[in-house]
């Protein structure tokens, strides 16, 4: 029998700040502003600058602010 590998998955406090308003803008605003993409599971701060459009045109403040802090948190990890 093969050892099973453990799986090194990220707790939110050990994810870069990007990657978790990455997540939350597919949580709060998937079906109504990012309807036309698909999460990836490891995002880079280049996937995450992606849905940042999205998020301005199709949603409504709340998501324009949380795409102004995924810009901002990107910037910072590069």
């Amino acid at each position: 029998m093969l050892p099973r590998l453990k799986e090194s998955v990220k707790t939110p406090a050990e994810q870069p700040e990007y990657v978790q308003l990455y997540e939350r803008a597919f949580r709060k605003f998937g079906t109504m502003a990012l309807w036309s993409s698909r999460p990836v599971p490891n995002p880079t701060p280049a996937d995450a600058l992606a849905i940042t459009r999205s998020l301005r045109v199709e949603g409504n403040l709340e998501a324009r602010r949380l795409a102004e802090q995924i810009e901002q948190a990107c910037h910072a990890a590069l």
